[in-house]
């Protein structure tokens, strides 16, 4: 099975895919970004044509997306109508989608729900089998997605 993970932001959407295998393995990982200073509907057309890029190119199986909780926060509703345009367009290439707030990631990736970033990075390196954290965060956080949602299944 493959599983696209998604960390949901308007400045910077992290991606994470892997292949459950066996073995299991990351395939890609990174970041669309958008440019500041760019009008806001611009940014989120940018973001929905690079999702488009990557889900024609890896055919996921299933997409995983954190789940957004709300802050007192300048970019509350801009990283929520980025959250909107993921998935619209997950939907419109028929892909089954699974949401995970950040706490039930920590817990399935770290074993608690208020593991720091760093124990959810060396889960994440430790399942795939990687040398080096991948970065930048976000794409590996988009992998903490991924994987909570394959321990999930």
């Amino acid at each position: 099975m493959r599983i696209l993970g998604i960390d949901p932001g308007l400045a910077r959407v992290g991606y994470g895919v892997i292949e459950t295998g066996p073995p299991m393995a990351m395939l890609d990982c990174g970041v669309i970004s958008t440019e500041a200073g760019t009008s806001e509907g611009s940014r989120l057309v940018e973001i929905a044509a690079d999702l488009r890029q990557l889900i024609r190119r890896w055919q996921p199986d299933l997409a995983s997306v954190e789940k957004f909780f709300f802050y007192r926060s300048s970019n509350t509703i801009a990283v929520v109508q980025a959250r909107g345009v993921l998935i619209m367009t997950l939907a419109r290439f028929r892909i089954p989608i699974v949401e995970y707030p950040p706490m039930q990631i920590k817990l399935a990736l770290a074993g608690h729900g208020h593991a720091d970033k760093s124990d959810v990075q060396d889960a994440v390196m430790r399942e795939l089998e990687l040398t080096e954290r991948p970065k930048p965060d976000d794409a590996a956080d988009a992998l903490a997605v991924a994987l909570t949602a394959w321990f999930q299944r």
